[in-house]
Formats: structure tokens, sequence, C-alpha cells
């Protein structure tokens, strides 16, 4: 579905990614893990038509999408839910999910676009029950759901998430893993940006570990969890340390 040959990109001539090269299956969760500053929402950006590419080639459903305007990659089903969840808090949780089918109400209408809305409610029950409210007096885990929510109203068929466990507690992190379980359950396919490598890889097929701008590793979640490096840099075990223990 989604497939990135020697991606390079950055601001200005500050170089980010370094022949970036990945692939994403339909109907799979893929995971991007990577330490702060390694490039990873960089990364989703270039995707998105939101930061040029320098060099390279993304290709979505057979379509070479590189450096096409936002609208039109979100139009081709490709949507992104950004880092730190970008509500428009001045507006009530049902504005900020029909802002999020405005390219859909030309092609769909309204009628079908409710629809959606209340499939959209149906997996997150509490958006429903506050969608008269304002999306700035929403809790941090509520607005995340927003954010999710809001992509979805686009009918995408590949939903990349960026940091989506940032800044919430345990109980609302485990909420939003399940909630990307669903997706792939309701045929969606997921890129996910994630610093907290123990959950990325727990609810995702694949992985690549991404660093100063270069793909350093890839492989099954079972592999890249079972990797010493992997453990050592994003998991928080030094097993070479604990058997000299």
């Amino acid at each position: 579905m989604l497939k990135i040959v020697n991606l390079e990109s950055g601001y200005g001539r500050l170089k980010v990614l370094r022949k970036v090269s990945l692939h994403v299956n339909p109907g799979e969760i893929v995971t991007i893990i990577g330490a702060n500053g390694a490039g990873k929402t960089t990364l989703l950006k270039t995707i998105s038509g939101l930061v040029k590419a320098t060099s390279g080639e993304v290709v979505f459903d057979k379509r070479d999408i590189t450096n096409l305007a936002t609208e039109r990659i979100v139009s081709c089903g490709c949507v992104l839910v950004p880092e730190g969840r970008q509500v428009f808090s001045t507006m009530t949780v049902k504005e900020n999910l029909l802002l999020g089918a405005y390219l859909r109400f030309k092609k769909a209408g309204s009628k079908r676009v409710n629809e959606e809305m209340e499939r959209i409610y149906n997996i997150f029950p509490k958006l429903k029950e506050r969608h008269k409210q304002l999306a700035g007096t929403l809790s941090g885990g509520e607005q995340q759901m927003l954010a999710i929510a809001r992509a979805l109203m686009s009918d995408p068929k590949l939903i990349m998430m960026d940091e989506p466990s940032m800044g919430l507690a345990p109980v609302i992190v485990k909420e939003i893993l399940n909630i990307i379980s669903q997706l792939r359950q309701q045929g969606k396919t997921v890129l996910l940006v994630e610093q907290n490598a123990k959950m990325a890889l727990a609810v995702s097929d694949r992985g690549y570990v991404l660093e100063t701008g270069r793909i350093v590793l890839q492989g099954s979640s079972e592999e890249l969890l079972e990797n010493r490096d992997v453990q050592r840099a994003y998991l928080g075990r030094d097993l070479d340390a604990e058997i000299r223990l």
C-alpha cells in the first residue's frame, strides 16, 4: 500500500532524512521507533506533503504522491494524526469531526458523512457524550481520541499516527492501543510512530528503527523485541549486563 524509496528531506539546509526506504502492506500495523530527533515526525510529514522531499519517492496505493499537496494526499486515502493532537480547541467535538470529513462532502454527501459520524461515535462513545463540548476542554486522552476520530472521518485507507501515547496516563494509553487494534479489524492500515517502543511493538506486525535519519534495523515485532540493541536503547534493558550480574 505504501512504498518509500530512498527518501530524503529536511528543513532548508538541514537534511533530516537520509535514503529512507520502507513499505507498509494492506492491513498491517507497522511501527517506526527511534529516539527524539531521529526524524520520525519529519518522515510522516514528508509522506503527508507537509515537508517537501528533496529526493526519493513516495508511492501510495500504486500512485506516486511525492510532494503532492496535502489535501490531495488525504483525498487519496492517506491521513495523518499529528503529534500533540492539534485539535481545534475553540470548536466543538462535532465541528472537529465535520472538518475531518471536509473533502468527503462533495463526493459522498452529508447523509453519508452523518452515517460515518455515527460509526465513529460507536468506536468513541465518550466523544458522542461530549459532541457539543469545546475540544479544548477535553482531557488529554479525549483529545487524542478526537484527533484519531477526526482523521477517520476522511475514510482513509492508511492512517498514520505520530506519538499517540505522548503525555497520557497508562490506562489511557492502553485504551488507545485497543482502538488501534480495532482499526485493523475494520480493514484500516496503520503506520505508527512511537518513542514508547514496547507499547508500539506490542500491537504491530513489523517495525523499523530510525536513527539520525536512517533506517538501521527492521524486522517483525517479535524480532525487534528480542534484539539486544533495541532492548538496550529503547526498552530499558541490557541483557549483557544482566547476564554478568
